[in-house]
């Protein structure tokens, strides 16, 4: 176990740093839209909370006076974001999540796009699966704690933290765009 730890943590081990390049490349493709203009959205929203394909619909009652959700609405678009991601990845097709996302998301990327930054996390799912799998059981720490940001009028859902799985802890960065009372994947970066 020390031997490997070293391996991993002192760079004898190229599967650690092939991940967090890889990681690199997909938050810099996957980033922030922040140049794009994202046009109008509308602050409905419905009289329930539910979750469906990669969105979250939220009443007025579920948020706090910042307007961020609660604590079990966020977990859960967390959880459902990181499945929908580990489907993609055992599966090798983007499609659902890719359709799943904001329409800010698709107006910036293609869904081969997608697939080509994730190109190598398939490759490596054998290591990655057995982590992201754990997610629906765990719960994310959030870490800084959950946000919105304005951006050019919409509000910006910002979710960083970690589920901890093992072998590996599953760390992510997502945003998520409102839209018609939902919010919906804007930037999706996961780090192992």
């Amino acid at each position: 176990m020390k031997k490997l730890a070293t391996s991993l943590f002192f760079g004898k081990d190229a599967r650690l740093s092939g991940l967090i390049a890889f990681a690199i490349v997909g938050a810099i493709a996957l980033g922030c839209t922040c140049s794009k203009e994202f046009g109008t959205t509308s602050n409905s929203s419905t009289s329930n909370s539910s979750t469906t394909g990669n969105s979250t619909t939220t009443t007025e009652t579920d948020t706090d006076s910042n307007g961020i959700p609660s604590d079990p609405t966020l977990q859960a678009l967390v959880k459902e974001t990181t499945a929908d991601f580990a489907q993609a990845l055992d599966t090798n097709d983007f499609s659902e999540i890719y359709e799943n996302a904001s329409s800010d998301f698709k107006s910036t990327y293609t869904e081969d796009q997608m697939a080509d930054v994730f190109k190598e996390f398939v490759q490596k799912k054998k290591l990655i699966l057995p982590s992201l799998n754990k997610v629906p059981a765990a719960s994310a720490d959030f870490s800084p704690a959950p946000s919105i940001r304005q951006e050019k009028g919409l509000d910006i859902l910002v979710l960083e933290g970690k589920f901890p799985t093992k072998p590996l802890n599953v760390k992510f960065e997502y945003e998520y765009v409102r839209r018609d009372g939902e919010w919906k994947l804007l930037k999706l970066v996961v780090n192992m």
